[in-house]
């Protein structure tokens, strides 16, 4: 299906357009302690918002971790707050996303090397440079039959999102150019 096809299919029906649902920033440090509280100021500075700590499921002996300990920081953004962060962070990636990070969901991820990169950040030299995963979850409205906890439901093989439909909204709505 063309991307016209896709765009005039949206404006006949409207509850088929995607929407972004949220975007996750990940720091993954590999160990806790400063290093981690160093990566979580980063994150609040980056986003406003508090980071969330992510434990370690296993023991991994050669890195020194111990199943339990936290090794990594995580921001969730929503609605508005999600959008803009995406067009502040989307200039670093040259405004590129490879075709390959969509998956058959047609949700998107991708990575910084460094967060110095980011306008309005400064490099502090106490803290150091973090890289960052950014994963943008991408659905339809009406997806929360699906996920609701009472009275869920089977979404219908026509209202599952693909990956081209994906990669046209967010073509659309970030101007983003897919490689």
């Amino acid at each position: 299906m063309s991307e016209d096809e896709i765009r005039k299919k949206w404006e006949e029906q409207p509850m088929l357009k995607p929407k972004i649902e949220k975007v996750v920033i990940n720091l993954s440090i590999g160990k806790s302690g400063e290093p981690l509280e160093k990566a979580a100021k980063v994150l609040k500075e980056i986003t406003g918002r508090n980071p969330c700590r992510r434990k370690a499921k296993t023991s991994i002996r050669d890195f020194g971790i111990r199943k339990g300990e936290s090794i990594a920081c995580i921001v969730t953004l929503r609605k508005q707050e999600a959008i803009d962060f995406l067009k502040k962070v989307l200039p670093v990636a040259d405004n590129k996303i490879a075709k390959r990070s969509f998956d058959k969901q047609g949700n998107v991820s991708f990575g910084l090397k460094e967060h110095i990169e980011i306008p309005g950040v400064k490099y502090d030299p106490d803290v150091g440079i973090f890289g960052m995963d950014v994963c943008i979850s991408v659905i339809r409205p009406g997806y929360r039959v699906k996920n609701r906890r009472i009275g869920g439901a089977k979404l219908g093989p026509k209202h599952v999102l693909t990956p081209n439909e994906s990669i046209v909204f967010i073509k659309d709505t970030l101007g983003v150019e897919i490689a």
